[in-house]
Order: structure tokens, then sequence, then C-alpha cells
């Protein structure tokens, strides 16, 4: 059902979109399928799929030819990221990546506390974000649905706050990082078992392109 949602949402948006856009080529198709994408749609497609990273980096699409470019960038960062960090889900979504850590590699259970092995594993990651540092990176905490909203929710924030302040420690410029906790509201996983909850205990970093990024892009793309 979930499936059918997205794919709806997706169609229904394209025929819009393209209905009023027969006479663009296709880097101004582009373009315009980046700013339909950039508020709405994002919105709608994160709520819809319950993946929180796939809509907010389907709002910081740019699209067209500068998209393409970026989306190029995104690419070899992805590699490097899965190359250099074995305890991480790595994902390529449209311009962006979103990395995913289980909160068992990265906590205790029931804690906000980094583990040694938490340190060994972001302090890896840290090592291609100081490569590309013209990108934004999002810091969400999620959990699986035990306990009580409220209390979850906290426990979101607290964990995505220990980790963008480690990252910072590191070096990793404050102006970059971003963090949001959304409890038990997104699971990715199935809450029924104990494994769909011990993936829903996760952490995600959402990297998309800065607005340095965007405009190099943009004057790549035009030359």
């Amino acid at each position: 059902m979930k499936k059918l949602r997205i794919s709806m949402v997706l169609v229904l948006s394209a025929a819009f979109l393209f209905s009023g856009c027969a006479s663009l080529n296709k880097t101004q198709k582009g373009g315009a399928v980046g700013v339909v994408a950039g508020g709405a749609m994002g919105a709608i497609i994160g709520k819809a799929s319950g993946n929180t990273g796939l809509g907010a980096i389907i709002g910081a699409t740019v699209g067209g030819a500068t998209g393409a470019v970026i989306g190029n960038k995104m690419d070899k960062q992805a590699e490097e990221i899965e190359q250099t960090v074995p305890g991480a889900k790595v994902e390529r979504v449209g311009e962006g990546i979103v990395v995913e850590f289980s909160s068992n590699v990265l906590f205790g259970f029931d804690s906000s506390n980094l583990s040694a092995d938490a340190r060994t594993n972001l302090d890896k990651l840290v090592n291609v974000l100081d490569v590309y540092p013209d990108t934004n990176i999002e810091v969400q905490g999620h959990t699986d649905s035990k306990g009580s909203e409220a209390y979850n929710r906290s426990l979101s924030e607290e964990r995505a706050g220990q980790v963008s302040a480690y990252l910072t420690s590191k070096d990793i410029d404050y102006d970059r990082l971003s963090i949001k906790g959304f409890g038990e509201t997104f699971p990715k996983y199935d809450n029924n078992t104990d494994d769909g909850r011990s993936q829903n205990r996760r952490v995600e970093f959402l990297i998309t392109a800065n607005e340095k990024m965007k405009a190099e892009a943009e004057a790549e793309a035009g030359s």
C-alpha cells in the first residue's frame, strides 16, 4: 500500500508537470522538475514513504544539467563512504546521499552516549566528509515504537545531537550541520519484529549540496 501511494504521487506530479511543459527542452524540463520537487513534492513523498531522507533530499533537488553535475559529485562521495565506512548503509538518492547507521553501532541500549566503536565509525565518515566540504549534513535520529512517543522523540534528538557534536569536535564546520529527532514517527522497518525494531533504532546522515557546490555545478553545466 505504501509503494502504491508513492507511485501515485509520482505519476500525478509528473503528469501535472509535463502537461504544461511540452515546449521545454530537456535541460529546462529537468530544472522544472527540481523546482516542483524542491517544495511540496519532497514533503509529500517523504511522508508517504515514511522515509525522511528521501523526502528531504528530493526537497533539495536542483534538477537539469546542474543537477547532473551535482549527481556525479555525489556518486564519487557515496562510493568513498561505502569503501571507507563498512558499518554504514549508503544509498544514493537523487542529488544526495543517505548514510544510515544502526543505533547498535553508535550507542548502547537506551543510551545517547557514543560508544568507542561509534567514534571509530564516525572518524571514518569524517575522513570522507573532510574531502567534500561543500555539502550540508542533516543528522536524523530515529527510534522503534517501544516506550512513549515523547520519550522516543527526546532520545532521538539527544542521539542526533551527540553525533553532531562529535562531528564538530572533529572539525566538521558547525554551519554544515543540522539535527532532527523523529522518534518513532518514521519507521523504515517492521516494528512488529525484534529485527525490525532494531533497524528502526537508527541515525541517518542526509548529505546534500550547499550553495557553493550548486553555484560551481551551475557554472560547470553552462560551460
